[in-house]
């Protein structure tokens, strides 16, 4: 559907082929010591993750490094809200893995790209060049680290955003400007939120 001379992301509860999308820029950031992650909520959890666009503005095009639990599951997510997804493993398998998981079925209508994250072929081939938002979320610090700076700083891409498990290198990034996940940080204050409420 057009608006305004721009296509823009049609209506979920109608029928018919998705047109692709124009890019759109996430505009806003929440600083890391106040982010948090609810149970059974995808991480890592973008802004407005809760409330995503209407269906008449544009969707993101993103592209996710790592096709385990929380990569697939975000995938599958964004893909349901209309989002415009790649996911990229150097497993193949992992792909199969998140099909037997019931997380990327047959419904899911982004691609699958094998090879590696931190490599620029590997992201061009993927489309990172025209991404709006890059997630690392693969299984070592190194691997986000150096796939987020790729992206960040080779490709332009406007929203990164790089979990990492360890906290000193976790606020370091942050403090350079990257974006960063810290499931050891988030789960710690969730588990103690839970402990300290009162019943």
């Amino acid at each position: 559907m057009n608006v305004n001379g721009k296509r823009k992301r049609p209506n979920p509860n109608k029928s018919g082929p998705r047109p692709r999308r124009p890019p759109l820029r996430l505009d806003a950031t929440v600083p890391i010591s106040e982010r948090s992650t609810a149970p059974g909520s995808p991480a890592p959890r973008w802004v407005g993750a809760g409330a995503l666009p209407p269906y008449n503005q544009p969707a993101l095009k993103l592209l996710i490094v790592g096709c385990g639990r929380v990569g697939s599951q975000l995938a599958a997510e964004m893909d349901r809200a209309g989002h415009e997804v790649v996911i990229i493993d150097r497993d193949p398998n992992q792909f199969s893995r998140a099909a037997s998981r019931g997380v990327l079925t047959n419904d899911f209508k982004g691609n699958q790209v094998v090879g590696n994250g931190t490599d620029a072929d590997v992201l061009r081939r993927a489309g990172v060049e025209d991404a709006d938002g890059f997630v690392a979320v693969t299984e070592g610090d190194n691997r986000n680290i150096m796939a987020s700076q790729i992206a960040k700083h080779i490709f332009k891409v406007p929203r990164v955003v790089a979990r990492i498990y360890d906290p000193e290198r976790a606020e370091a990034y942050e403090k350079l400007g990257l974006h960063t996940i810290c499931p050891t940080i988030e789960g710690a204050k969730a588990i103690e939120k839970t402990l300290l409420e009162k019943k």
